[in-house]
């Protein structure tokens, strides 16, 4: 783990502050029987996710969030703690999407998020790409899911000058 900080202020952070290693974490955020029911209903209508009578009664042993609310989940993490508001261009995606383990009602999930590289554009070198390998995890510490994602953010200060031969 790296002992880098990033600026409290969102609205401060670019691309130059999100460098290979950084490791941090925020949480946690708590996940409630009626929203993932609410989720589940509008998204996602599976018994396990909509029905506690019937899911109780199944293999789960009860309800649980589907995979696609505890991504909101960490989403809201990332955008409330994580990303650059000003620098925060957009995303060409994720990778590795993995749901480890059910989220039940009254769990609190943490994200930690290491930076697995950053670097700068060679085509639009005003912004960079920063990856991240993101886990979520329970209060007991255990992973739930896993995603690496990728972002493309402003740079705070332009590219050096290549040196060209005269």
């Amino acid at each position: 783990m790296t002992h880098h900080e990033l600026p409290r202020d969102l609205d401060a952070r670019f691309f130059e502050d999100y460098p290979k290693g950084l490791a941090v974490e925020y949480g946690p955020i708590g996940v409630d029987e009626a929203d993932i029911i609410a989720f589940g209903r509008q998204f996602d209508p599976q018994p396990f996710h909509v029905d506690p009578k019937s899911a109780s009664a199944g293999h789960l042993g009860g309800v649980i969030a589907s995979g696609w609310h505890t991504a909101s989940l960490m989403m809201r993490l990332l955008v409330d703690h994580f990303l650059p508001r000003a620098a925060g261009l957009a995303s060409p995606g994720i990778d590795e999407l993995r749901w480890l383990a059910p989220v039940r009602p009254g769990d609190q999930l943490s994200l930690r998020i290491t930076v697995t590289e950053a670097r700068r554009s060679r085509t639009k070198p005003d912004r960079g790409m920063v990856q991240t390998f993101n886990e979520v995890v329970n209060q007991r510490g255990e992973a739930v899911m896993t995603v690496k994602t990728m972002t493309l953010m402003r740079c705070r200060t332009p590219a050096p000058q290549q040196e060209t031969a005269a």
